[in-house]
């Protein structure tokens, strides 16, 4: 193989014109628009990379060089193999000759065995008519169908009987053969005369060939045999035929019959019979007035074609500067921008925004004697003449400097009317696209549409132009946030102008949130510089009204002008003329604005279970009577529901149970009154509580219980009255625990049995009587109660008598109310001590009856919380108000830095304290009620004092 020539390879245009002549000669089409994968393959690109490499068959000979080749075109990954293979064909169709002819010198092989074969394989410099075979085509053996070639025959060299070893039959064609048996060499110690086989047929002799192997031979292993190739062999898949029909009278009359009218037709139309019919010619059609009145007549009233879409129409009848095509275009347009303004963009649609503001620039020229010019070439020191690549500094003295023309405020004619109409259109277009993002970044790039800005908002004040200026400060509110503004900047000085001058609310509101986005989507900071005193009054001023959007945007701009520090040095130098200490007064108040009211329980002390009673409570007199005078089985179960109680948890056992039953009702028994048998009482008890169930513990000893109940602390009533338990116990004896249904029973019983006081005949009590005297106590002993002693007293038995009242229970109507003060406990417990702010309390005593428990109590704290966001941080007018006082508490100290005073410490101590030092208990309370602003004035405290520290 010739190695390349060094010279380096010629141009393109050289290249493929030498290439288009050697294809001409040779007779073959070159493919200049090859694509790969849907990607345009530069041939004289790939000629260049295979020449590099040294040529076709070199590339060709290294592995996975094609694939490598296809790297440079980036044809993908995902499928390397085929589309490196594409590559190389469109190589071997287009460039191998000319690789043969011009880079190796050589006369290319004919087109025969070259560009008309595939390009497997490589060899091409070598391959001649004499040497070349062509490959044969053996879908048979290995199913490849590229390789060229005749069609698959029968082999005929090779005969095969169907008694060989290994043979099949056609009854096997297509199975699939198992690979034979590897089995250890034996040598052939049988005679070597042939033998009949069995069957009558002479066995086939053996390959010669094969005989040396040390395994069982058969043919149909040997991939190179015909046999295999049979025994392989699987048919194609049957492809399905398409038919179409075929058009006859019979099958399709009426086309037949159409295409005899239709030759009829044109017969008649060869000879001048008729006219040709423009019937299914596209024709124009109108749109525009104009254009419908000119191709009426051409169109006979026919409706044509619809020419380019309304988005381009409307373009191009802009730009047209043809009145009634910039009517038409600015009607639509309004429109289009209203209801698909999220969709239309400026950068799809060049000079539309350019013509937009062209246009709208005419409003000048109804006012003044201007017509404004738009340059973007040469600037031309005109005062009609607008710089649309810088912009226009001077912009405001030139429209102060215009000569004013008369126009009439009152009677407008026609054509003004008609200009501000569409102008008003116009710009009304632009204010609905700003609104998209996209389009608000394509306008903040045009020099010429801050001119348009200055010049809107500087007009002479008319009512006609109102809704003009409202659009430009639409406009200015999207776009001014990719701006960067200085004090002198002419958009700037208009916008403040707005704020100090104007009268209209929607037109300050608009002001202010413009001037506060001011770089907003930039690195730059909103310096805000250069904001007159009066604009700053007028601002703290409004901050009073009750209107949450225009106070909201008056305190974004203030948050964006305490920000910076040379800015609170102006406030702090006008303190008088903005009443300062009222300003902050207001933000202050307006930490509460529109504050909700809420309630927050928290647990003080926990919930007490009731515990369970340690033994079955006797049943007091009065209520055994009202059981005795049931049969059984309904006595018992009387007696059960007022002595139990269901308890999940709990259980009793079963002899304890039945004991306790009979302990009750035994002396109460007789011949015809007899108890329950035990099995029959254990029953019913399940019968009377729905959770109660009879179980045996397994252990040594097995346990039979009742699971589901547990005894009551005092019984109950059929009526579901509980009985209060006399809780007297005198030192060194047992507890009363008499029941009674009423206090004044208990009352009487304590009076009478504990105290030793008589009655009188007519029933009242006998405290004068001496009956008793040594059975009287001198104290309480209410269980622990030891009211008298405690108090170093020694009461009378009236005393005593009224004291006891306190420990009966309160069954009046508002016994819930008086329940907290009630003393009623069994007994007291201590609460465990609790340390607040490192200082260990004692909690007291808490009076807790175990028959009875404790529910938890609660602390409730009372919030004011403002408005929040999704998210649940604070929102709204709060925020803003807090944030400004945040920044004034941090930019005082920096602010007092700045001014050219003596005694920096004292001034920035004094400020500090005059505008803080009011504030400060309205703040804790905010920082204690306001969950959203806790954080925030928690920050404000400590800028106040770190600020107010000597």
């Amino acid at each position: 193989m010739s190695t390349p020539e060094e010279e380096e390879p010629p141009g393109r245009e050289e290249f493929v014109a030498s290439l288009t002549r050697f294809g001409e000669e040779r007779g073959i089409n070159v493919d200049f628009q090859a694509r790969v994968n849907t990607k345009h393959i530069d041939l004289y690109k790939l000629w260049n990379v295979i020449r590099s490499k040294g040529g076709y068959d070199a590339v060709s000979a290294e592995k996975l060089a094609w694939r490598k080749v296809g790297l440079d075109f980036n044809l993908g990954s995902a499928n390397a193999a085929a589309y490196a293979f594409a590559l190389k064909t469109t190589y071997y169709k287009n460039l191998a000759a000319y690789e043969i002819k011009t880079l190796h010198g050589r006369e290319p092989p004919p087109i025969e065995i070259l560009e008309k074969l595939t390009a497997k394989g490589g060899d091409i410099l070598s391959r001649t008519l004499e040497n070349f075979r062509p490959p044969q085509r053996s879908s048979l053996v290995n199913g490849d169908s590229d390789s060229g070639g005749e069609g698959p025959k029968t082999p005929k060299d090779e005969k095969m009987d169907i008694d060989d070893p290994g043979s099949v039959g056609r009854s096997t064609r297509g199975l699939r053969q198992a690979p034979p048996q590897r089995i250890p060499f034996q040598p052939d110690v049988s005679s070597s005369r042939q033998m009949r086989h069995p069957s009558g047929h002479a066995q086939s002799p053996q390959p010669a060939a094969m005989a040396h192997t040390g395994y069982n031979y058969s043919a149909s292993s040997n991939p190179n045999s015909a046999q295999f190739a049979i025994a392989n062999y699987e048919p194609r898949p049957q492809m399905p035929l398409t038919l179409r029909p075929i058009m006859t009278p019979s099958y399709n009359a009426g086309l037949f019959e159409e295409r005899q009218k239709l030759a009829r037709t044109a017969r008649k139309v060869e000879l001048g019979l008729i006219s040709p019919s423009t019937k299914g010619m596209m024709k124009p059609g109108g749109i525009s007035l104009t254009s419908k009145s000119i191709y009426s007549k051409l169109t006979n009233g026919e409706a044509g074609f619809d020419g380019p879409n309304i988005y381009v129409r409307t373009l191009q009848g802009l730009r047209s500067q043809v009145p009634e095509e910039q009517d038409y275009a600015l009607h639509h347009l309004v429109k289009i921008s209203h209801e698909r303004g999220d969709k239309y963009k400026f950068d799809a649609f060049p000079n539309l925004a350019e013509g937009l503001i062209e246009y709208v620039l005419g409003i000048s020229s109804l006012f003044y004697d201007v017509k404004w010019e738009i340059c973007y070439s040469d600037y031309e020191e005109k005062i009609n003449v607008l710089d649309g690549i810088r912009g226009t500094p001077d912009i405001l003295q030139r429209i102060q400097s215009l000569k004013r023309v008369d126009t009439p405020d009152e009677m407008e004619s026609d054509e003004f009317g008609r200009k501000l109409t569409k102008i008003l259109e116009a710009g009304l277009t632009i204010r609905n696209l700003s609104l998209l993002e996209d389009n608000a970044v394509y306008l903040s790039e045009m020099p010429q549409l801050r001119d348009f800005l200055s010049i809107a908002l500087n007009l002479p004040s008319s009512p006609v132009i109102t809704e003009l200026k409202h659009y430009a400060l639409d406009i200015s509110e999207q776009v001014t946030k990719y701006w960067q503004m200085d004090e002198s900047d002419p958009l700037y000085r208009s916008l403040l102008s707005q704020v100090n001058n104007g009268h209209d609310r929607g037109a300050i509101l608009t002001s202010l949130r413009a001037v506060s986005r001011i770089s907003m989507n930039l690195d730059d900071t909103n310096i805000l510089k250069g904001v007159p005193v009066s604009v700053i009054k007028r601002i703290c001023e409004w901050t009073l009204l009750d209107d949450e959007d225009f106070v909201g945007a008056c305190l974004d701009f203030l948050y964006q002008f305490t920000a910076v520090p040379e800015n609170v040095g102006v406030l702090l130098s006008n303190s008088n003329e903005l009443l300062l200490p009222s300003f902050l007064g207001q933000l202050t108040r307006l930490l509460q604005h529109h504050a909700r009211t809420e309630y927050v329980k928290t647990e003080a002390t926990e919930a007490i279970a009731a515990a369970s009673a340690t033994e079955i409570p006797n049943v007091p007199q009065d209520l055994m009577d009202q059981f005795l005078k049931y049969e059984e089985p309904d006595r018992s179960n009387h007696w059960l529901k007022a002595v139990f109680e269901e308890d999940a948890e709990s259980d009793i056992t079963q002899i304890a149970l039945w004991q306790a039953y009979q302990a009750r009702f035994t002396e109460y028994t007789s011949p015809t009154t007899q108890l329950l048998p035990a099995a029959e009482f254990i029953k019913n008890v399940s019968t009377i509580f729905a959770g109660a169930n009879a179980q045996v513990v397994n252990g040594i000893n097995h346990k039979f219980i009742i699971k589901g109940i547990r005894p009551r602390h005092a019984p109950m009533d059929p009526k579901g009255r509980v009985y209060s338990r006399c809780l007297w116990k005198v030192p060194r004896s047992k507890s009363c625990g008499d029941f009674f249904l009423k206090p004044k029973y208990m009352f009487d019983h304590i009076v009478y049995d504990h105290l030793g006081i008589d009655r009188r005949p007519d029933g009242t009590w006998d405290f004068q009587s001496t009956t008793r005297v040594s059975q009287r106590p001198n104290d309480c002993f209410w269980s622990n109660c030891r009211h008298f002693t405690n108090g170093g007293k020694s009461p009378s038995p009236y005393q005593l008598g009224m004291h006891i009242k306190t420990h009966l229970p309160d069954v009046s109507n508002k016994a819930v109310l008086r329940q907290k003060n009630n003393r009623t406990p069994a007994n007291q417990i201590h609460l465990p001590a609790k340390k607040t702010n490192g200082h260990t309390m004692s909690t007291g005593i808490v009076n807790v009856d175990p028959a009875q428990g404790r529910e938890a109590t609660y602390n409730t704290q009372m919030y004011q919380n403002t408005a929040v966001d999704e998210l649940g941080n604070a929102a709204g007018l709060p925020l803003t108000s807090v944030l400004v006082l945040r920044n004034l508490a941090r930019n005082i100290p920096k602010a007092a830095a700045l001014l050219d005073i003596s005694n920096r410490d004292a001034f920035r101590i004094g400020w500090m304290e005059k505008l803080f030092g009011p504030l400060k208990d309205r703040l804790i309370f905010v920082m204690a009620h306001n969950k959203p602003l806790a954080g925030y004035v928690s920050d404000v405290m400590g800028l106040l004092e770190k600020g107010s520290a000597p």
